[in-house]
């Protein structure tokens, strides 16, 4: 068979461009760090790199000062006030310089709770430049670390973190998220909705009680967020206290960890392999995405609303809804929130179920996983930012309820029939079939408040009752829905 040379289609020539790599101030990979950085950047204290270096520097100096102030380790000298503010300092003054000096000695360990250790042991050698040739801070050196495994350190260094980004940061934009939403749904309370179910008309409803029902989802997944414990151990290589009691038997090693995690603000685990387990990460997370996926809810009803011009957006002065169509005005910031509420998920339900496993007593996947959590709280607060902002450009428009609802007559069929049967077991003749009878009036038709109340005329309802039907409109078909936006906390 004869040989057909392949064709290589010849390509334009591409100059040499400037490698966005090397360009000063770096350039960010993520969007998190880039385009949306504003709007995240508070999560930097908790959850970055650094903060975790910061984390490990403040559990690492907090155990120099328990083994030392309870006499742990026979023959270490107590610490005075000044020297224990001197120690805590190193956390406090924790900044850029301090950044760059502990990544210069990790480049050399290679290995960076090591690099935090040697990075302390500096600043004690240092101390009498500050304290005065007295201080017995260079005496303790080798209380560092002392009898702690890596992951002694990295998990109480990790509760803190996240402890710290939920409750300083996430929680607040969340709570002020779910009270805004609480308070549309007071506004408009009163405000007549024609439901859909299976997107079709339905039983009238409130604007404000839907909002409602919304609201209280969220705020019950942010109780259980709010309920959260977090969990800490220092135990040793494999949670056994081997090192402890070979060191120091006298002491009793289960009194000074629990006593100890606790005076960090933690919940202590008693028993774990050389990793705390992360069950309580685990069910945080869930919470957390779960908190997102009915914000993702919320997020995909209010666009649909907005499409049916129940909702309608505020312009923006100066924005741009289409490239090429002046007239749009896009609900960009719920469409936003819709794919970082998927995002932060994705990576939460990854985290959830990652953390819970660890091949026997250790294995390093939790390493990797863990520093993708500010990832994860990061695209769930865009988009609780994002939500915020786009509830707040929106107004209702009560004509646009006021039509639906008045072209949609066929859903009074449902109180007609079900008078109709309480007027049948209260003893009233010519009740008969009342599903089945409203069901051939109104099903896949379109009626006029005429029809309607032509058809309750004529059913030999007692007075009362027909009188009461003959005066509803879809409009006052709402039953209890606004007195149950009243279920509301706060």
């Amino acid at each position: 068979m004869e040989h057909v040379p392949e064709l290589t289609p010849d390509l334009p020539s591409v100059p040499a461009r400037v490698s966005l790599a090397d360009v000063t101030p770096p350039v960010a990979l993520g969007p998190l760090d880039g385009r949306y950085r504003g709007a995240v950047a508070p999560l930097v204290d908790h959850l970055s790199e650094p903060a975790l270096n910061r984390e490990r520097l403040h559990v690492e100096v907090e155990w120099v000062i328990h083994l030392a102030q309870h006499g742990v380790v026979p023959g270490a000298p107590r610490l005075s006030d000044a020297e224990q503010a001197y120690l805590r300092s190193v956390v406090t003054a924790f900044d850029a310089d301090a950044v760059a000096r502990l990544g210069a000695i990790e480049k050399v360990t290679v290995h960076d709770v090591k690099a935090v250790e040697y990075f302390l042991k500096e600043h004690l050698a240092a101390a009498p430049e500050v304290l005065g040739a007295d201080t017995v801070l260079p005496d303790v050196s080798e209380l560092v670390h002392f009898c702690c495994t890596s992951e002694d350190v990295n998990n109480l260094s990790y509760a803190l973190m996240v402890r710290g980004a939920v409750t300083a940061v996430w929680l607040p934009a969340a709570r002020a998220l779910v009270g805004e939403i609480a308070a549309m749904a007071r506004e408009h309370r009163d405000a007549p909705l024609l439901a859909r179910t299976h997107g079709q008309p339905a039983t009238p409803t409130t604007l404000g009680k839907e909002l409602a029902v919304l609201a209280h989802r969220l705020g019950r997944q942010l109780r259980r967020i709010e309920a959260a414990e977090y969990l800490g151990k220092l135990n040793g290589a494999t949670g056994t206290y081997g090192a402890h009691v070979a060191a120091v038997p006298d002491a009793d090693w289960q009194h000074v960890s629990r006593t100890f995690v606790e005076h960090l603000g933690l919940t202590w685990n008693p028993l774990t392999t050389q990793i705390e387990s992360h069950d309580w990460q685990a069910e945080l997370y869930s919470d957390v995405a779960r908190f997102n996926r009915v914000l993702h809810n919320l997020a995909t009803d209010v666009w649909t609303y907005i499409s049916m011009g129940v909702f309608i957006q505020i312009p923006v002065a100066g924005a741009t809804g289409s490239s090429t169509m002046p007239h749009k005005v896009n609900p960009i910031r719920f469409e936003n929130a819709e794919a970082n509420l998927e995002l932060s998920s994705a990576l939460l339900d990854t985290l959830a179920s990652t953390l819970v496993t660890s091949r026997l007593q250790r294995d390093l996947t939790d390493s990797t996983t863990q520093r993708n959590i500010g990832p994860a709280f990061g695209h769930s607060l865009l988009a609780v930012d994002n939500v915020r902002r786009g509830l707040r450009a929106l107004a209702v428009d009560r004509g646009v309820l006021e039509r639906d609802l008045d072209a949609n007559w066929e859903v009074l069929g449902e109180p007609v029939q079900s008078a109709m049967r309480a007027a049948s077991v209260a003893g009233v003749t010519g009740m008969e079939n009342p599903y089945e009878r409203l069901k051939e009036l109104t099903r896949g038709k379109r009626l006029t408040a005429a029809d309607m109340r032509e058809f309750i005329g004529g059913l030999g309802l007692p007075d009362d009752v027909a009188a009461r039907l003959a005066a509803m409109t879809p409009a006052t078909y709402t039953g209890l829905a606004a007195e149950l936006v009243d279920h509301l906390e706060g």
